[in-house]
């Protein structure tokens, strides 16, 4: 996140991951958090990884595409390019899906907070349109 981006504080939070500083960012929708400070993302080395790699490919397919408007190539491959990305996005999505419900929400669920299960369902909402 660009460090001058003005934060909507209504709709802001702070994230703490293992090994990096926190930070900050906010949510096109309300994001509350009763019991700050007790639920905190933590994932792997190899978990980020592989996130990190699924989104390479995705702006590896973005880029291609805008090269392909630029040379005016046809729409029907331009189209299939744009698949790519979608498919690559999706498949980011499902990554993170199933690392947040593996941990975060097992670690909620055992801590009887079904607030973070609400999110979730709220994003799902968001992202499966």
């Amino acid at each position: 996140m660009p460090e001058n981006r003005d934060l909507n504080t209504e709709n802001a939070h702070t994230h703490s991951h293992n090994s990096a500083a926190a930070h900050t960012h906010d949510h096109p929708h309300p994001h509350t958090h009763e019991h700050e400070g007790m639920h905190h993302h933590v994932h792997s080395q190899e978990e980020k990884r592989a996130v990190m790699n699924r989104l390479a490919r995705a702006i590896g397919h973005l880029e291609s595409v805008k090269r392909m408007i630029e040379r005016d190539e046809d729409c029907s491959d331009v189209l299939i390019q744009l698949a790519a990305v979608r498919n690559a996005i999706n498949n980011t999505g499902k990554v993170i899906m199933k690392n947040h419900i593996s941990h975060c929400i097992v670690d909620a669920i055992e801590a009887n907070d079904m607030e973070p299960v609400d999110a979730l369902n709220e994003a799902i909402d968001y992202f499966i349109k």
